[in-house]
Formats: C-alpha cells, sequence, structure tokens
C-alpha cells in the first residue's frame, strides 16, 4: 500500500512499524535507567493518540512495581491544533512522592506538555518526566522539551500508530505523511 485516504485527504508511509518499535526499545531502556533502585513509577498515558505507544513503552520497561492510568486532552481539530488545550478526561490517583512518567503520542507546540506539566506539579510528585513518540522541534513555542524523544520530525501532520484524523486510521501499524499537494 503505497497512499491512504482518509476523510478526503492522501498519505503516503513515513515511519514503518518496525522503525516504530526499535525506538520503543531505546525509549523504554532509557526510562528504565533513570529509573532509581525501588522506585514504582506511574505511567500516565495521554488519551487518545498515545495508546499504542504507551502500552508498547510500559511492557518494554517492565518494571513490576510500575502502573499505568489515563488522562484525556484533547488541542486538535481536523489536521489543526486549535491552540486551545480541554480536559476531557482526569487524573484520579495519587501522585505524591511518586515518579511520573507522561506517555505522549506527539509534542508539538507544547501547550499541551506545558498545562498537563504544571497541573501534575500541584500533587507534588517526586519527579515528572515526558516520554513522546515523535516530537516537532519547529513547531515548539513553550520550551517544553521532552526528556525521551522517539523520533524528531518536521512539521507535517501525520497518522497511524495510535494517531489520528478526527479519530480515523489510529490502527494503522505504520506511520503515515500527508501527502504534499502536486503544483
Amino acid at each position: 500500500m503505497e497512499e491512504v485516504t482518509i476523510k478526503g485527504l492522501t498519505f503516503v508511509p513515513y515511519l514503518k512499524e518496525e522503525e516504530i518499535l526499535k525506538q520503543v526499545k531505546r525509549v523504554a531502556s532509557e526510562i528504565r535507567r533513570d529509573l532509581e533502585p525501588g522506585d514504582a513509577p506511574i505511567f500516565l498515558c495521554v488519551l487518545n493518540g498515545a495508546f499504542v505507544f504507551a502500552a508498547d513503552v510500559f511492557r518494554e520497561v517492565d518494571v513490576p512495581e510500575s502502573e499505568i492510568t489515563f488522562i484525556r486532552f484533547k488541542s486538535y481539530e481536523g489536521t489543526q491544533s486549535t491552540g486551545v488545550v480541554k480536559q476531557v478526561m482526569g487524573l484520579t490517583e495519587s501522585l505524591e512522592g511518586r515518579t511520573v512518567i507522561i506517555i505522549e503520542d506527539i509534542v508539538d507546540t507544547g501547550v499541551t506538555a506545558q498545562q498537563l506539566r504544571a497541573t501534575l506539579k500541584e500533587q507534588n510528585p517526586k519527579s515528572v518526566k515526558m516520554a513522546t513518540l515523535l516530537f516537532k522541534p519547529q513547531s515548539l513555542t513553550t520550551g517544553q522539551v521532552p526528556e525521551y524523544v522517539g523520533f524528531e520530525i518536521p512539521s507535517k501532520f501525520i497518522i497511524g500508530y495510535g494517531l489520528d484524523l478526527d479519530g480515523q486510521a489510529r490502527g494503522l501499524r505504520d506511520i503515515w505523511v500527508l501527502k504534499d499537494k502536486e503544483k
């Protein structure tokens, strides 16, 4: 399959599943390396887009005492960030004194990351770090650079491996990029 069309937009292959899984293993290894002896980290998956990445990283970190929980923010409509972050589903677990690893699918402007870190710090965790599958440094407006990054990518719209276009395409195993318009 050389192209996929979702909601009238055409996407072409960008990152193959094998490349993604290699980076998942690397990111998990870095997280494991940075954990202190006795840490029982809590992984905070930002839904909906990060659920595939979070599951893969969580299993690869392989710390039996770790936990995973979920929070949901929304800042995209179609292919554009709205610039406004809405919390749709909140955190119910206590983070007091815990090592928190936020799992994001993509850090674009950093607005969601900034809001999330500020919210989490109110609960006095031991530490808060962020792992993201994809990071768009050229789009960053907040200085919220993740500690763990799978891939740095240009500011293009992508789908697959959990990332969507209005809820569709999350199940694609590879990552696809919006095809440039022909001139």
